[in-house]
């Protein structure tokens, strides 16, 4: 049976930059790596809330992105 073996999290903030010329959402991203693989689901969205204090644009999401190994 194979096994996924967590190797490294990364954590990504979207914010909304305005509009452009047609009317679409213009969306920026910043992205912050060697995240710790244990940080919970509330640890991860307070961090991202301090962080977009210190930012002019509104955050819109947060995500968070596990990578794995998978082993046979």
């Amino acid at each position: 049976m194979a096994q996924a073996l967590l190797e490294g999290t990364k954590l990504r903030l979207v914010f909304d930059a305005g509009i452009d010329n047609e009317g679409n959402p213009i969306l920026k991203s910043r992205t912050f790596n060697n995240i710790k693989k244990e940080a919970t689901v509330d640890q991860l969205f307070q961090a991202a809330q301090a962080i977009s204090t210190l930012c002019t644009d509104t955050l819109n999401k947060v995500e968070r992105t596990d990578s794995s190994e998978i082993l046979a």
